[in-house]
């Protein structure tokens, strides 16, 4: 394993973890995290749940997933597609993702993760849209010093090989699918480039 392997990194996804470690519902059992990449959150979940699945279709993402957690017990990786792959309904108390779910249809995407959940578990979703509005465009453009000057400071870099995708719907549109698909939604737009949905599952 490379030294550099071993460093932790910042970039503007990475700042987005404290976040959503503070959403892991207290004595979580299960945990799961869609698009994992390198498995760096999923290292970091496996401290506050139980059990934690990373899963990712980028071979080479989980194969450095899978030797950077040696030794991290309880924690499991998948290779495959989230909407296809064979994973349980109802199966976690906790799902994340981070920027991934703009590679792949939202509805579908979100549609899967609100039924893995079990009632009253918690999920939170970060993702990339683009901007569509003269407001969007204007709030980009005031944000754009404060992501220059903290990506500089904070040296911003993460692992090579990540997949990237330009994202295809808009800020609104994903506001109006997320509050239609997870009512009571809690939706945030992120001062680095990011957006946030934070939802409980009701209980039975």
């Amino acid at each position: 394993m490379r030294q550099a392997d071993l460093k932790p990194y910042w970039n503007t996804n990475v700042a987005r973890h404290p976040g959503i470690l503070q959403a892991v519902p207290e004595g979580c059992g299960d945990a799961l995290d869609v698009g994992c990449g390198d498995g760096l959150l999923v290292r970091k979940l496996s401290e506050r749940a139980k059990r934690v699945t990373g899963i990712d279709k980028s071979p080479p993402m989980i194969a450095r997933a899978r030797e950077l957690a040696a030794g991290h017990q309880e924690v499991t990786f998948v290779e495959g597609d989230f909407l296809t792959a064979g994973l349980p309904a109802e199966g976690y108390d906790f799902i994340c993702s981070v920027t991934a779910i703009h590679h792949m249809d939202f509805e579908a995407a979100l549609t899967r993760m609100r039924r893995m959940l079990r009632p009253g578990g918690t999920l939170v979703v970060v993702g990339l849209a683009r901007e569509t509005t003269p407001s969007e465009w204007a709030v980009k453009i005031a944000a754009a010093p404060v992501v220059r000057i903290a990506k500089v400071l904070r040296r911003a870099h993460g692992p090579e090989g990540m997949p990237v995708a330009d994202p295809q719907m808009g800020y609104g549109q994903v506001r109006a699918a997320a509050r239609r698909l997870l009512p009571g939604v809690r939706y945030r737009r992120h001062v680095l480039r990011r957006y946030s949905l934070t939802w409980a599952k009701p209980g039975r």
